[in-house]
């Protein structure tokens, strides 16, 4: 089985008519997704590449059934392409663009989460997106690097999960879903989120979880690993090297004194039971040594 994407994923692409949603766009329909419609507003009854372009999002899942959006849009119109899909009945939404403003993302994440419906997952922004390997890929990361499987990955960085996913299709272990929720102070799902359903997934066996320095989502993880996951979780962190008081990476690696540190997560992760990694390489190994 799989998480957020599969089978059944029915995608739209917000942007495709442009350069970087066609190129990604395309590489997803390749893959093997079923790429549905594209989404810009002016250029409806358009298409890129025998896929049919809507003005709205409505308009797209009205004829095509669309249940899936890959945000490809300007920052500065990101978080009313996220509310626009929302209000759409889409499911699934991820949100690749990055720069998008803080204050638009704390309106759009509040608004999703008090819907009365609950039905949408926000996923992103500033994210390489979701890849169930040979079920369906939806955003940026490679597909030629993943291997089906029942390892499932939810990562704060984009690099650092191709990284592992290579290491782990090197060794053999295939991966259920990968899921990288971006590096932002606001996200649409946070570690916890993806957690609760890798441990709801009958299709994953082993969760592997990606952090780095900065704000506290790593510490919550770990708790909530403590408290209700009974699947075995291998961790690594960014920013072990990290010169003190330097701002590093993405905008939600900030530290504040000693909290947010990559020591301070270690220890929080080791108390929860949770290996942690020291490179990226040794991740893989733990996983095939806990996996048996």
């Amino acid at each position: 089985m799989a998480i957020l994407v599969g089978d059944d994923t029915r995608l739209v692409v917000q942007g495709l008519t442009g350069r970087e949603g066609s190129f990604h766009g395309m590489r997803n329909k390749d893959y093997g997704t079923d790429l549905v419609a594209g989404v810009t507003p002016g250029k409806g009854s358009s298409e890129v590449e025998g896929v049919p372009v809507f003005d709205t999002v409505a308009e797209a899942v009205s004829a095509t059934g669309a249940n899936t959006s890959m945000v490809f849009v300007p920052p500065a119109v990101a978080a009313d392409a996220i509310l626009e899909a929302h209000d759409a009945g889409i499911e699934v939404i991820v949100a690749i663009t990055e720069h998008i403003p803080a204050l638009d993302m704390a309106r759009t994440v509040t608004h999703l989460r008090r819907s009365s419906d609950g039905r949408a997952t926000l996923i992103g922004p500033n994210c390489p997106g979701v890849i169930s390997p040979g079920k369906a890929n939806v955003g940026i990361i490679p597909g030629e690097i993943c291997e089906p499987g029942s390892v499932g990955l939810v990562s704060r960085s984009g690099t650092l999960t191709y990284q592992i996913v290579h290491e782990l299709t090197r060794e053999g272990l295939g991966q259920s879903t990968c899921v990288g929720v971006g590096g932002d102070p606001i996200p649409g799902s946070d570690f916890i989120d993806i957690l609760e359903r890798f441990e709801a997934d009958d299709g994953t066996e082993l969760v592997v979880l990606v952090g780095e320095i900065g704000g506290d989502a790593e510490e919550r993880a770990s708790r909530y690993v403590g408290e209700h996951m009974t699947k075995p979780v291998v961790a690594y962190i960014a920013g072990f090297t990290a010169p003190p008081g330097k701002t590093m990476g993405h905008a939600g690696a900030i530290i504040s004194g000693s909290a947010g540190t990559a020591s301070a997560k270690k220890v929080a992760f080791e108390e929860a039971g949770i290996r942690v990694a020291t490179n990226p390489t040794e991740v893989a190994g733990i996983v095939k040594e806990t996996l048996g």
